[in-house]
């Protein structure tokens, strides 16, 4: 299984999870289908489905355009109800697994300023149990039997405070941010809940611009888990399989 990084950050989420026969998993529709297409030789008959996790534009903005190209849109009604209905989209229900393609798909609830937003844990044979979580503060779940781990570390609230303090960003920013995204400290304490014991990969997505560390984060939470840690930026490619090869 491979991952195709193709936006992390405010400015655009997309991820694209490829198997060995080629079927294609999207997870968020945040840039344009037109880079989605780019990344997987222009042949969209093999995208099985495109995963979002909720209405905000860096996840969502492009929904339309995958709807318009004949791929199937799945979300939560929340989520749905923002956009303009069409055949497409299709609902998913929070700790109701739906099977797409080749991947078995199990939505949760998250904690984040948008309708009904979801984190996913994902499996196929080759990859096991995927779980990918980003915009939310925390998680009140643990998953079981995890091979490979997509996590939103947001911010470092040191360096949030300080550029508080410094004025380089406006206090009242920091509520927002302490209760709707995840931080380094938080991350590491949801990774210490959690069996990593089969974990092989673990992929840090959406660090903010000027409130991370990318090279500390990656240091920090290798140290914690003893896992190979990636930074997930645009064009990163990776084997997420079910092995450690």
């Amino acid at each position: 299984m491979k991952l195709k990084v193709l936006g992390s950050s405010s400015k655009g989420n997309s991820y694209l999870l490829v198997s060995s026969t080629g079927q294609t998993l999207a997870i968020e529709a945040g840039v344009r289908l037109n880079e989605v297409k780019q990344a997987i030789g222009f042949d969209t008959s093999n995208i099985v489905g495109c995963l979002v996790s909720h209405e905000h534009g860096d996840h969502a903005k492009y929904i339309d355009q995958f709807c318009g190209a004949a791929i199937d849109v799945f979300t939560s009604e929340g989520t749905a109800n923002c956009f303009k209905a069409h055949h497409r989209l299709h609902l998913l229900q929070s700790g109701v697994q739906k099977t797409i393609g080749e991947f078995k798909i199990l939505p949760f609830d998250v904690v984040h300023d948008a309708s009904e937003p979801f984190g996913f844990l994902i499996n196929h044979p080759e990859s096991g149990n995927i779980l990918f979580l980003t915009d939310t503060f925390y998680s009140e779940y643990t998953f079981p039997n995890l091979s490979n781990i997509i996590l939103e570390v947001n911010y470092d609230l040191e360096i949030l405070e300080r550029n508080i303090s410094t004025g380089r960003l406006s206090p009242s920013i920091r509520g927002r941010v302490i209760t709707n995204h995840m931080s380094l400290q938080t991350a590491k304490e949801l990774l210490s809940a959690n069996d990593l014991s089969k974990v092989n990969n673990i992929i840090l997505i959406h660090l903010s611009d000027g409130n991370s560390h990318a090279e500390n984060f990656k240091k920090d939470i290798e140290v914690a888990t003893g896992k190979t840690v990636t930074i997930a930026d645009a064009g990163t490619e990776i084997n997420l399989n079910k092995t450690p090869f």
